[in-house]
């Protein structure tokens, strides 16, 4: 059983914060150190001081970066700064913004979830990496707060869920422009019986994280090392979970960009034992029309289709069958082995090319850019760009039910949240 609870949300207070806009940040995660500068240094109360503080030279085990977040909360906290809403409250949530010409609405609502250990009735398509969780977790144990959301998906056809909502908002709590150019809004919902109804409708359910496998598992390892009670507060994460059918919710493709010496005409020669392989000529003058071309040349609603980006020639893969993946990966499912990810991986890049997962790193790097993956190539800091499609929300659904894990970097969803819009 799901069991989601409202709870009284830590946000900026707009009669002591001027500009709401700077003191926002994208995602810890995707936080460069040039970002991490322009955001200390855009307002002294921005949010990245508390989700990604800086390290400094004479850091020890009483003040770092971790330690300083503490007191930066507690500071906020006490000059008012960031209050805390009165009643526990659900917050509806939308973000607005445009992807490949056309407008989207995101809709979703933050809430508290209680943890489900197990994986049973939240179910995770991401393998996750130590390092980042060890650093998550040492930020809850500092701070004992839920300083950013995670992000899960839950399936209503129907809609009901964001239309009882809408029912009962009207002016916002919050309205900026993020770091992304988008716009987001977040409302308060406080009244029982419409909260009531929400805990009803998705107790049933089943939850599939998108964006936040490390913090979510973070959160149950500091349960565990707490000795959290069932009804503990350490039991229970914050979330903004969104619907699974939300057309407002995209996933973008993440290209490879290949750092490894090669002769091309071998790789191709040996790739036409899995693919049927086509040249492409690229007629287009400038690089975003290059861009939007190669998209359209793999663009497919059953094939596998990768677009081979090189100095000397670009060319269209297309899987011949997909009976090679099952020779391939006899011990994967059917939904695993059908990834282009998995496929790109199994064939390309450990038959063709002998990158598997001890040196994939070293030669191994991603973008979500589609120009990007052409102008590292054209100005020779990588040999070789493999352009691919986005994952399919269908296809991450079902690998997580049948328990699997996708490689890495395998699903990017758009638009990502934004930080110190709540906190907990």
């Amino acid at each position: 059983m799901v069991e989601v609870a409202p709870f009284r949300g830590i946000l900026y207070n707009k009669d002591t914060v001027e500009k709401l806009d700077d003191v926002m940040s994208p995602p810890y995660d995707i936080i460069s150190p040039e970002m991490q500068e322009q955001l200390y240094a855009k307002n002294k109360y921005n949010v990245v001081r508390l989700i990604l503080g800086k390290i400094l030279p004479g850091d020890n085990d009483k003040d770092n970066r971790y330690t300083r977040a503490r007191k930066f909360l507690e500071e906020w906290l006490e000059k008012k700064i960031l209050v805390e809403s009165e009643n526990p409250s659900i917050y509806p949530y939308k973000v607005e913004y445009e992807l490949n010409g056309n407008k989207k609405i995101m809709n979703g609502f933050f809430v508290l979830l209680k943890l489900d250990h197990d994986y049973r009735m939240v179910k995770a398509h991401e393998r996750t990496l130590s390092k980042p969780k060890e650093d998550r977790l040492n930020l809850m144990r500092v701070t004992k707060a839920n300083l950013e959301p995670i992000e899960l998906l839950y399936m209503d056809e129907k809609d009901e869920i964001r239309k009882l909502m809408d029912s009962c908002i009207n002016e916002p709590e919050i309205d900026v422009v993020g770091y992304d150019g988008f716009r987001h809004r977040l409302w308060r919902i406080d009244d029982k019986k419409i909260v009531s109804r929400i805990k009803e409708k998705l107790s049933s359910e089943i939850l599939f994280i998108a964006d936040g496998h490390h913090r979510y598992q973070t959160a149950i390892n500091y349960a565990k090392e707490v000795n959290a009670g069932e009804n503990d507060p350490a039991n229970y994460i914050m979330v903004v979970l969104a619907n699974m059918f939300d057309e407002g919710l995209s996933i973008l493709p993440t290209h490879r960009l290949i750092k490894k010496d090669i002769n091309l005409d071998n790789i191709i020669e040996k790739a036409r034992e899995y693919f049927d392989i086509e040249t492409y000529n690229l007629s287009a003058d400038n690089i975003k029309e290059k861009a939007k071309d190669i998209l359209n040349s793999i663009k497919t609603d059953s094939e596998h289709k990768f677009f081979i980006y090189h100095k000397k020639g670009c060319y269209i893969l297309t899987l011949k069958d997909t009976s090679i993946m099952d020779r391939l990966a006899p011990d994967r499912s059917k939904v695993w082995r059908n990834l282009d990810v998995s496929i790109l991986h199994k064939t390309f890049l450990e038959k063709i090319m002998g990158i598997n997962e001890t040196n994939l790193e070293d030669h191994v790097k991603y973008t979500r850019d589609t120009i990007e993956a052409l102008n590292v190539v054209d100005e020779e800091k990588f040999v070789m760009s493999i352009i691919m499609n986005p994952t399919k929300i269908e296809e991450i659904k079902a690998v997580a039910e049948a328990g699997e894990h996708m490689p890495q970097k395998s699903t990017y969803f758009l638009p990502k949240l934004l930080s110190g819009l709540v906190m907990r």
